[in-house]
């Protein structure tokens, strides 16, 4: 159980509703931003909250058996995330929470949205310079005619208020100014977070490094074409569908423009799948 007695989020996953990244959060993500070590009890939150199209991110399930191959030892969290799936979050917050030893989360680069929810069940939050943490009201994508934007608005609001919980117990802010923070969409630098008890402390700067390659490079790039179809309007399932059908190299009927063999050339799948969006 947390050692700062932090409070539990109890959700309930609402129907009619799906929790994104958000478009400006990804573009302000660095994968290439990670710590410079780590060793068997470190978990690494280095991607997107939730399960992304090609299998991959930070899931529930995953922390689950990380903390069980841990045990009752003290745990370091190293988060560099844009956030996503708001309910893998919480659930992530619940296991660290419950986590009864000692739990240290350092954020990295950024801790925005979920990943900002999962970052509070730290016993102790570092932050590096130059990082930030991004707090907002629960944001998704819904379907459907105005009873069910009502429908799905007032499903939102309690997760509004158990996250206004959490982050008032972590600070020591009220929670009527947290609430202001969240419906300002307020970015929280290092130094901020520190001077306002988001934060206990600053990583130290050897602590994190810039590791360019080229699969960061993919990796932010195929986010930030997610993030246009989200400003666009595609939903996760249409999403899922391009990406595979393009990324596998595989010609299907929604990507005429894909062409089998490209292989690695991820700048062409790319440029596919922009002249796909153009056309629909």
């Amino acid at each position: 159980m947390s050692l700062k007695k932090l409070p539990a989020i109890h959700a309930n996953i609402p129907s009619g509703v799906n929790f994104d990244m958000r478009p400006d959060a990804i573009e302000r993500w660095s994968p290439a931003i990670r710590a410079a070590q780590s060793d068997d009890a470190t978990i690494s939150i280095m991607d997107p909250i939730g399960m992304t199209w090609e299998g991959e991110g930070v899931t529930a399930k995953r922390i689950g058996a990380a903390l069980r191959s841990i045990g009752n030892r003290d745990v370091v969290v190293n988060v560099n995330s844009p956030g996503g799936d708001f309910f893998e979050g919480v659930a992530i917050y619940n296991l660290l929470r419950d986590h009864p030893a000692r739990v240290t989360v350092r954020v990295m680069g950024l801790a925005a949205s979920a990943a900002s929810v999962v970052a509070m069940a730290g016993d102790e939050l570092l932050i590096g310079d130059g990082a930030f943490l991004m707090i907002h009201n629960a944001w998704a994508v819904a379907v459907g005619n105005r009873h069910d934007m009502r429908a799905a608005a007032d499903q939102l609001e309690p997760f509004d208020k158990a996250m206004t919980d959490v982050y008032a117990a972590r600070t020591g802010i009220k929670a009527e100014r947290v609430a202001e923070l969240m419906d300002a969409e307020t970015w929280i630098n290092s130094s901020q977070a520190v001077d306002e008890g988001w934060a206990s402390g600053l990583i130290e700067r050897d602590a994190v490094q810039i590791d360019d390659t080229k699969a960061d490079d993919r990796h932010k790039a195929k986010a930030m074409v997610e993030s246009a179809m989200i400003k666009a309007g595609y939903s996760r399932t249409a999403r899922r569908d391009a990406f595979q059908s393009l990324f596998s190299g595989k010609p299907g009927a929604a990507l005429d423009d894909a062409k089998p063999g490209a292989g690695d050339d991820i700048a062409a799948k790319l440029q596919n799948l922009i002249l796909y969006m153009k056309g629909h």
